[in-house]
């Protein structure tokens, strides 16, 4: 199934002799499904996927194209409205009410965590900056809590006895406590519930309708069911600072709307513009990839060999050498961010290039490999920057 907004294909392929225009769209339209349809339609059948939703802008054109089901039991399409869990693009959304609450003073990232929870004072953590918590650069947290970290309790007795392996801003090493602390921390200096600071001031101010952390009854119908290994049904379980680092549910409408109000932020008001620019700023070097707040940066065109380097396991499960970028680096030239996520059910992934006013977001109700996303993707930009009519 496909679903292509904007682009009037039918109108435009009527009026084209008429107007070149409405060819040219047309044409546009033509090459953007064709360049869809051959990166994404064979992993459905590749990786047993039940369904998936792309989406595509091009010079803020949309284009929606939805594959498959929802819910293997109800067989109900997959749309554009569609909700996905996101997994660890929710990381973006933690990043970006960070730098607000920075843009705000609420915060400033040279800041320690003693600062705002006391009873971190004088712990090994408390020597790390914000920045080093937001950007994995804290001194070498895991991937994840132990499991016997289930409630706060637990969680401030946790960081009370966390050893580090490395002095902060050395080492990056991809971890769920330290953005969800990090977030933890932004909720607290702005005085309010962090999933609810998401939803008011990030979600609503960016129209994002059908986006949420804690799913209304309302959309209930409209929230897809992933699929684990096994082939069950299964949804994402609450955890510690599941909210912070991957508890997002979305779409893909609701997602395009973000990526091109990243790739555009001086349409926004301030603080907001402010924020999501503070969200592309370069903090640190690690193997070919620059890791920001939420997004990773490649100098774009960027290979695929490279992208896929900066989005393996190697990089998300182990520890690697991180070069701090002094002073911080604003993107110099044509920049591709993206950031990739997964829940037991879900896999997605996110990539833009501002300079050339592309983007995409692919979601997935599950977690299929994420090279096979990050290939799909890749090819689909890669046509895209190389002018579709």
């Amino acid at each position: 199934m496909r679903d292509i907004a904007k682009a009037a294909l039918p109108l435009a392929l009527a009026a084209a002799s008429l107007f070149p225009m409405a060819g040219q769209a047309a044409n546009r339209a033509d090459a953007v499904t064709a360049a869809v349809d051959g990166a994404f339609r064979p992993l459905l059948q590749q990786y047993d996927v039940p369904g998936i939703a792309v989406a595509v802008t091009v010079d803020g054109q949309e284009y929606f194209f939805n594959y498959g089901v929802a819910s293997k039991a109800s067989g109900a399409p997959v749309t554009r409205d569609t909700i996905f869990e996101i997994g660890s693009v929710s990381k973006t959304f933690t990043a970006t009410l960070a730098s607000a609450a920075q843009v705000l003073g609420k915060v400033s990232f040279d800041d320690h965590p003693g600062t705002f929870m006391p009873q971190l004072r004088g712990t090994a953590v408390d020597k790390a900056s914000l920045l080093d918590l937001g950007t994995f650069t804290a001194g070498g947290f895991p991937l994840q809590f132990p499991d016997a970290v289930t409630n706060d309790a637990e969680m401030l007795a946790y960081f009370q006895k966390w050893k580090p392996d490395a002095a902060p801003g050395t080492q990056r090493r991809y971890s769920n406590p330290s953005i969800g602390l990090f977030g933890h921390i932004a909720g607290l200096a702005m005085k309010a519930d962090f999933a609810g600071l998401v939803e008011t001031e990030i979600f609503a101010k960016l129209g994002l309708a059908h986006s949420h952390i804690r799913m209304p009854a309302a959309e209930m119908d409209a929230y897809a069911w992933g699929y684990n290994k096994a082939g069950q049904p299964v949804r994402v379980n609450p955890g510690v600072f599941d909210a912070e680092a991957y508890g997002v549910k979305s779409t893909a409408a609701d997602m395009i709307r973000f990526v091109e109000a990243n790739i555009r932020p001086e349409t926004l008001e301030p603080p907001l513009r402010q924020a999501i620019e503070g969200t592309h700023i370069g903090y640190s070097k690690v193997g070919g990839m620059v890791q920001g707040l939420g997004w990773e940066q490649y100098p774009y065109p960027v290979t695929l060999d490279r992208l896929l380097a900066g989005n393996s396991n190697q990089m998300s499960l182990e520890a690697n050498a991180a070069t701090p970028l002094t002073p911080p680096q604003v993107p110099a030239g044509p920049t591709l961010f993206n950031k990739t996520g997964s829940t037991n059910g879900f896999g997605a992934y996110v990539a833009f290039v501002p300079d050339r006013k592309i983007g995409i977001v692919m979601l997935a109700n599950r977690n299929f490999p994420i090279s096979a996303r990050v290939t799909a993707a890749h090819a689909v930009l890669e046509k895209l920057s190389a002018g579709a009519p």
